[in-house]
């Protein structure tokens, strides 16, 4: 595997016309319960320092709000774009009325310390009918965009049939997929990516380690099977041939052109520091084709 490192690549976020990094930080995992205020600032602001420019939560990821806004104070808000969701705060989740939006974005930019957001998801919907509805999320969103306490709309949620009801309305600028384009499955592949590249929405993949299942760590095969048994049989390739599972999983997503970003869940520096270094390495096209043959022996095998 090559040690040579090169800058963070970035993007277009799509109609956006935001630049991005092509590795992001996720903010679930510094709202972890295990994880301290001390050890959240200091990972937002590694990252920030490693040239990572987009930060992502959201109020379902326990502390991660409040932690991201004390890391941002002193200034370092103006140098991330900076975005969050409504639908999941614990208190209020599935509540995608106009008035339920607001009050959870304002409840959002407190926590953040700020006054407006570059990005808000509206974040896993059970039914698409209360957030396009006449007065609900989306028109709201749309209000809060004219009065610029939001950028941009975006939906984040694992159904794509509910990523196309948003990107046919016309309203949303950002979609955000988890799970769906990684080293195991690319199904994102199949309707979204060419969806998305038809309206000029920007799309940005989260777990693109397969919750963890990639992170170069021996994965648990009882983990979401069959997901667990595929990572398992890479990861020991990967040591077989001496390569770098981490580095393989974020740079096999960053060849698809068709996705802005990918989202990292580190919860301390050690990790933010792991990821970006991956990110930054390039693979050669060898490994690639030693891969694809690989994955090609796995599915004539099945």
């Amino acid at each position: 595997m090559s040690t040579q490192t090169t800058e963070m690549p970035m993007r277009r976020l799509g109609r956006t016309e935001l630049k991005v990094t092509c590795l992001g930080m996720g903010g679930a995992g510094i709202g972890r319960s295990d994880v301290t205020d001390d050890e959240a600032v200091a990972a937002v602001r590694r990252a920030i320092e490693l040239d990572i420019n987009y930060l992502d939560t959201a109020p379902l990821y326990g502390e991660s709000e409040r932690r991201v806004g004390l890391a941002l104070a002193d200034g370092l808000r103006e140098k991330v774009l900076l975005a969050t969701k409504i639908g999941t705060h614990p208190e209020w989740r599935g509540d995608y009325s106009g008035a339920g939006t607001r009050r959870s974005v304002e409840n959002s930019l407190r926590l953040l310390g700020t006054d407006y957001l570059d990005v808000c998801l509206v974040h896993d919907p059970g039914s698409m009918e209360p957030v396009v509805a006449k007065g609900g999320a989306f028109d709201e969103l749309q209000r809060m965009r004219e009065e610029g306490i939001v950028k941009f709309i975006g939906l984040g949620v694992r159904e794509h049939k509910f990523h196309q009801i948003a990107m046919e309305t016309g309203v949303v600028d950002v979609i955000l997929t988890y799970l769906d384009y990684t080293l195991l499955s690319q199904t994102a592949d199949e309707r979204l990516l060419p969806l998305a590249m038809r309206y000029d929405v920007g799309v940005i993949n989260g777990s693109p380690i397969a919750m963890g299942l990639l992170s170069g760590e021996p994965p648990d095969i009882y983990v979401r099977p069959p997901e667990g048994r595929e990572a398992y049989r890479l990861w020991r390739w990967t040591k077989q041939h001496k390569l770098d599972l981490l580095n393989l999983a974020i740079r096999f997503c960053f060849r698809q052109p068709r996705i802005a970003m990918n989202l990292i869940g580190a919860k301390n520096v050690m990790e933010v520091e792991q990821s970006a270094a991956a990110a930054m390495t390039p693979v050669p096209q060898e490994v690639w084709k030693r891969w694809e043959a690989f994955r090609a022996e796995v599915e004539s095998g099945r």
